[in-house]
């Protein structure tokens, strides 16, 4: 059973990880496994899963991205459109649902899966930022009927709510540093043409040709011939 007497410690603990990672430099998948595993460890659920919303496809999906089971059955490759099963319902309805028997609900897809696994009851609890956007879904499956108390469906909100606040600041920090480096890059092509354009009296265009020559013979990349290059200018300028 989820319920336990020190749970809201344990609830507390829950939410001091996931505020920790908020300020972290974890990955997104760390940051989404130590969400599922927290969780899974506070309530006793049998299954803990983390699904997110994905924008960037068309039409958009909702992917499992994070669950504690070790079960081939569950944590196989899986996707649901937005108005699809349970998940898509949390997406759409933007508020927490219940399923006190999952085989016999019309809502929950995977029963085969469900059976396999021994899963009988369920909460989804949809992840909302700031804005009130829902960016993914927390499932908490038990292995035996229970009611989920509007304490435990609240305490899970906190949890969700702070997950989502940690994955948005994760995905930000990550995509900052893509274009930070993606700028430094930059930095270093323009730099390298720059010498080249100088020693090998090359107009723009032809010292950008030759480093992609460069780069495709070599299979480094843009930035890594870049380097080499002004490596080379700095060595020989020093002499």
């Amino acid at each position: 059973m989820i319920v336990k007497n020190n749970q809201t410690d344990g609830y507390i603990k829950a939410l001091t990880d996931i505020s920790r990672a908020i300020t972290s430099d974890l990955y997104i998948e760390d940051l989404l496994k130590l969400i599922v595993m927290v969780t899974a460890k506070v309530t006793g659920v049998e299954i803990c899963s983390l699904w997110i919303v994905n924008e960037e496809e068309a039409p958009p999906k909702i992917r499992l991205k994070a669950t504690q089971s070790i079960s081939p059955a569950y944590i196989k490759d899986r996707s649901l459109n937005l108005d699809e099963g349970v998940v898509g319902h949390v997406v759409t309805h933007k508020k927490p649902l219940i399923l006190k028997d999952i085989l016999n609900s019309k809502r929950f897809k995977e029963k085969e899966m469900a059976k396999k696994l021994g899963l009988v009851s369920m909460v989804g609890i949809p992840l909302k930022t700031q804005e009130e956007k829902v960016i993914g879904v927390l499932n908490c499956f038990t292995s035996a009927p229970h009611d989920f108390s509007d304490t435990e469906v609240n305490l899970l909100r906190a949890v969700a709510n702070q997950s989502a606040v940690a994955i948005v600041n994760t995905e930000l920090m990550v995509k900052t540093r893509v274009i930070q480096e993606e700028l430094e890059a930059r930095k270093k092509i323009e730099q390298a043409k720059e010498i080249l354009m100088l020693n090998r009296q090359m107009t723009g265009e032809e010292a950008h040709r030759w480093m992609q020559k460069r780069s495709m013979d070599s299979r480094k990349t843009l930035r890594e011939v870049a380097e080499a290059i002004l490596l080379s200018y700095e060595i020989f300028n020093n002499q």
